[in-house]
């Protein structure tokens, strides 16, 4: 968690990287089988679907949603995509959400704000 915890400060700039160990996965989710993938967006601190199906998803929520220093980042500072592959990387990457993508002087002209 420590390295999430920096990776998810250091998205905000560049896109993040890590290796995760296969039986630390493997022990959090209580199943042995190679191929996981997945893909959690957060916004505005939640995720943006359920992830029924998907053990492992959810259990990496879980283990977010746990961490009072991750979950405080993710309500302050802005919306993150989480990916997880089959060779066991974890890649964190920060949304940007349309309003940031424009130009400021493009901002000032919407309606209502």
């Amino acid at each position: 968690m420590p390295a999430i915890r920096i990776l998810i400060k250091k998205a905000v700039v560049a896109e993040q990287l890590i290796g995760i160990n296969q039986s630390d996965i493997e022990r959090a989710v209580g199943i042995k089988k190679s191929g996981y993938r997945f893909s959690v967006n957060f916004i505005k601190d939640k995720p943006e679907l359920l992830y029924r199906n998907n053990d492992i998803a959810q259990a990496f929520i879980a283990v977010l949603a746990e961490d009072e220093i991750i979950k405080e980042h993710l309500r302050n500072n802005n919306n993150y995509t989480f990916s997880f592959n089959n060779k066991y990387q974890l890649q964190i990457k920060s949304i940007l959400t349309q309003k940031e993508v424009m130009r400021p002087e493009m901002q000032e002209l919407l309606p209502g704000e």
